[in-house]
């Protein structure tokens, strides 16, 4: 889990549910061409204290894309849920809350044409991007892509391209940039009071599959951290983390 926030971090606001970081990795750029083979949230109350973690690879139904940036390998997949079994936890975990991504924009389209394909119309959830907030209150970082924020947040290393990883250390970097003294508080507050008015729509829970198995979760994982520069970067592990609960 991640640590606990400073206490220059945002004060709780009434009404609010707090925030949802998420990652995703893809089978390419594109989300209309191209789909989601993992999927992370790094879920936050209103104070950015951690409330819990989800994450899972996917089964894209097709080719899984660029391994050689996000390593997962075909026969990962291989028996991991498909998006629309995971769809129902992914709205309850992002109700009410801020979408929160580096580059957030990026994450939210690919979610949001993942759930078109089920025929669910995402509202329009207040998004909070790092990489923007990065831009405003890190001005010490030689660029604006994850890796380098997080270098210059000093947050250390962490599995880059994992969707969990990225999403984690995401989540840090919201606490970095809305703790430091140039951050006004509307940054934050107002996406807050945006999210806890905004009516989500709701799935019933994922069925258990045709042999009765409910459905699986693969999780992949990797140490966080530190890291010493110049060392090699630990092998990420896949792990099979619990099932969904299956339903009548």
């Amino acid at each position: 889990m991640l640590p606990r926030p400073t206490p220059a971090t945002a004060e709780a606001l009434p009404g609010g549910r707090g925030f949802a970081v998420v990652d995703v990795e893809a089978t390419g750029r594109s989300p209309w061409r191209h789909r989601v083979v993992e999927v992370a949230v790094v879920v936050l109350d209103e104070r950015l204290c951690p409330e819990g973690e989800f994450a899972t690879l996917l089964d894209p139904l097709g080719p899984v894309g660029p391994t050689h940036v996000h390593r997962i390998r075909q026969a990962d997949v291989e028996g991991a849920p498909r998006f629309r079994e995971i769809a129902p936890r992914l709205l309850e975990l992002l109700a009410g809350r801020v979408l929160v991504g580096h580059h957030v924009s990026c994450d939210h389209a690919f979610l949001d044409r993942e759930f078109a394909r089920i025929g669910v119309s995402l509202p329009p959830v207040p998004l909070l991007c790092t990489m923007g907030l990065a831009r405003a209150h890190l001005p010490e970082a030689r660029g604006h892509g994850l890796a380098a924020c997080a270098e210059a947040a000093g947050l250390g290393w962490y599995p880059a391209h994992t969707a969990l990883g990225d999403a984690r250390v995401t989540a840090e970097l919201l606490r970095h940039c809305v703790g430091v003294p140039s951050c006004p508080p509307d940054d934050w507050a107002g996406p807050l009071r945006e999210a806890a008015r905004v009516p989500w729509p709701r799935l019933g829970r994922a069925r258990s599959r045709p042999s009765g198995d409910a459905v699986p979760l693969l999780r992949r994982e990797a140490p966080y951290g530190p890291w010493l520069p110049g060392s090699a970067a630990p092998e990420v592990v896949l792990t099979q983390a619990g099932a969904m609960c299956s339903t009548a």
